[in-house]
């Protein structure tokens, strides 16, 4: 077996000594960018524009409000402040204070249970 052959896989100028120049570099070069794009489109975008909603609908939260916790809490938002809200969870009226960023989503906005 000649490993002459597999040299310019490695670097080396192999049996035969071609010169490319810059035309060799072109499609290693397009196909990292390609895939760059591939990946922005499929991984990074919908990522950032589901966190987008996230946001939106954290601070859109109002009194009233039915959610859930990404803990699986429910309750009720009682009063709302800066960075946390304080909810209702029972019939005992057991009142929990939670980060903005616990909440996974709202079940019933406080203009829909009316």
């Amino acid at each position: 077996m000649n490993f002459l052959n597999f040299a310019p896989l490695f670097g080396g100028t192999g049996g035969n000594s071609g010169n490319g120049g810059i035309g060799s570099l072109i499609l290693p070069i397009a196909m990292v960018v390609v895939f760059g794009v591939i990946f922005y489109f499929f991984m990074i975008r919908p990522q950032k524009k589901q966190e987008k909603e996230i946001n939106e609908m954290r601070n859109s939260l109002s009194v009233g409000d039915e959610i859930t916790t990404i803990g699986g809490i429910i309750g009720k938002v009682v009063s709302i402040r800066d960075e946390t809200v304080l909810i209702e969870t029972s019939h005992d009226r057991t009142k929990i204070r939670l980060l903005k960023s616990a909440i996974s989503k709202v079940d019933v906005k406080a203009e829909d249970a009316k």
